[in-house]
């Protein structure tokens, strides 16, 4: 893979996206010439959302932003990094916490292909404690997740609240 590529790959489940990843989103597309968000299926999760939603609720909170593009995807994140051409894995670090796990996973695919690389960022400090999975919960309570999330995750939250309260 060519060396100087300066593209990477934003891989998660985005489940839903929250206003941390858009934070790292947003950065990246000012370090990266071309950044691709990887909406991940990971049927194991379980995620709230389906992968069509994920990837439509993501471009519509990042779709300003001409160098970012948006795609679902299954299978290995270093493959499909190698797929797209984007030598760099961004991921993210909330907390020291979050540490142990990433260098564990940038080790592997640093094993798998070393010629991907890992970049770390931290989102603002007022996004640090924010998490897909406490936004659920919040949202699936009727919690306020507006201050968490863009609008239109908001509202998609909100609609998924109710729909689980009527027992759809």
């Amino acid at each position: 893979m060519e060396k100087t590529s300066r593209a990477a790959l934003y891989p998660g489940t985005f489940d839903p996206m929250t206003n941390g990843h858009e934070d790292l989103i947003r950065r990246a597309a000012r370090i990266f010439d071309r950044v691709v968000v990887a909406v991940a299926s990971n049927p194991q999760k379980a995620p709230m959302f389906a992968l069509d939603q994920r990837i439509e609720l993501a471009q519509a909170v990042i779709g300003d932003l001409p160098n970012v593009e948006v795609m679902g995807y299954t299978g290995l994140t270093v493959e499909t990094a190698l797929r797209l051409k984007t030598p760099n894995i961004i991921r993210g670090l909330r907390a020291v916490s979050d540490f142990e796990f990433e260098f564990q996973l940038a080790n592997m695919s640093r094993h798998l292909s070393p010629d991907i690389e890992h970049v770390f960022l931290t989102p603002k400090e007022q996004f640090t404690f924010i998490s897909s999975t406490l936004v659920r919960e919040i949202a699936l309570l009727n919690g306020n997740v507006g201050e968490f999330v863009h609008p239109v995750v908001a509202q998609a939250l909100k609609a998924k609240a109710l729909e689980n309260a009527r027992g759809n």
